[in-house]
């Protein structure tokens, strides 16, 4: 019989870009096994999809109440072990909890629900369900990534004095200057994608590598948002100035009007003694620079990397890797954690990253409509 992780997933089908990602990453390990779900709203498509992947429609549920009741019948060695969920905002939080009170398992995109209340409630459901919980902030996958982190614990930099991350997109702005099209996709729907577009869906992103890669936390912010248009309820574009302490500030840029940026994602920490550059679509390269000395490049594969990169790195040194294996290195901690091995407390974002990132996501609305004033989130 498999030892494979019994692994289910809510939405995700058809031509889905973020459900590829998460079945290559799941399968990248040989730890997990894609069995069913509920890949479409359409039940024969559903079931066709499956059929599709080649796994067949015998875990293939209407919906999730009949996910949970059908799984639930069956012995524990055949049930679904593992849930992702991979549908639009809005529909996070009640998946997620009905999943906990079960006894499943969750992975969940981001951002972890539509609102900081409801992630409070997801992570008092947690402490009761005692199960694991993974956010997939993917970028936290990357091995020089990781290899960034260990280095400033070390204090390899000296102690921070600014951090500077940037998220520029730009697939937004041909549909944004359309005001039919603007009105009519999910992302700039408050009702499916929460109280934000763009700080929401890659801000947020930008938010977690500061705290996760830097191992400080952001004590108070100041929000400049852009919603383009009158009728558009959605940010498109922000600026988020940072305070970790007193004396250690940061900025943080996230645009999806950066007309031509396909996914310009960076983050430059600069400390007493050195500074730190990473950039996603350059992600082998992990620079580091000091004052009087040439640039040192690392890159990934290397006995001069942490343990925490070199468990994420896949392939010798010189072979190119990428996002498909930022996730997979998510999952695989995912799957340490629910075998019950050792694993790293930096190998996936769990539940509170989440609710840090809901807790993000409104002080910088309420920063803006305040009138761009300092706000200071929950510690």
């Amino acid at each position: 019989m498999s030892k494979k992780i019994k692994l289910g997933i809510l939405g995700g089908g058809e031509d889905s870009l973020i459900g590829i990602l998460h079945r290559v990453a799941a399968n990248m390990f040989d730890r997990f096994e894609v069995v069913g779900g509920v890949f479409s709203r359409d039940f024969k498509e559903s079931r066709q999809f499956a059929e599709d992947l080649g796994i067949g429609s015998k875990k293939v549920y209407k919906d999730l109440d009949q996910l949970i009741e059908g799984e639930s019948k069956l012995p524990a060695d055949e049930r679904i072990q593992v849930v992702s969920i991979l549908t639009p905002n809005f529909l996070h939080f009640s998946m997620a909890k009905k999943l906990l009170e079960n006894g499943f398992h969750v992975i969940c995109e981001k951002p972890l629900t539509t609102t900081y209340g409801e992630a409070k409630i997801l992570e008092d459901t947690l402490n009761n369900a005692k199960t694991i919980f993974a956010v997939t902030y993917t970028y936290s996958g990357y091995p020089m990534i990781r290899q960034m982190k260990e280095m400033i614990a070390a204090g390899e930099i000296g102690e921070i004095q600014k951090i500077d991350i940037q998220y520029y997109q730009g697939w937004i702005n041909p549909i944004i200057h359309n005001e039919e099209q603007r009105n009519s996709i999910w992302r700039l729907d408050p009702e499916k994608s929460g109280i934000s577009c763009c700080i929401a869906d890659i801000g947020t992103h930008a938010f977690h590598m500061a705290e996760y890669v830097s191992g400080l936390r952001v004590e108070k912010l100041l929000a400049d948002l852009n919603y383009m248009y009158p009728d558009n309820k959605m940010d498109v574009d922000g600026t988020v100035l940072l305070r970790f302490s007193e004396y250690v500030k940061g900025v943080l840029r996230a645009s999806q009007t950066a007309t031509g940026e396909e996914n310009d994602f960076t983050i430059k920490i600069y400390g007493k003694k050195a500074g730190l550059k990473w950039g996603q679509e350059s992600p082998n390269y992990l620079y580091k620079i000091e004052e009087g000395q040439p640039i040192k490049i690392l890159k990934p594969g290397h006995g001069y990397n942490s343990a925490l990169s070199l468990d994420g790195t896949k392939l010798p040194p010189g072979h190119p890797e990428g996002i498909f294996d930022s996730m997979g290195n998510i999952y695989k901690g995912v799957a340490k954690a629910i075998k019950g091995e050792e694993y790293h407390p930096g190998e996936f974002p769990g539940i509170k990253d989440g609710a840090r990132g809901m807790n993000f996501i409104e002080k910088v609305v309420a920063s803006h409509a305040e009138g761009n004033v300092w706000v200071s989130l929950d510690n």
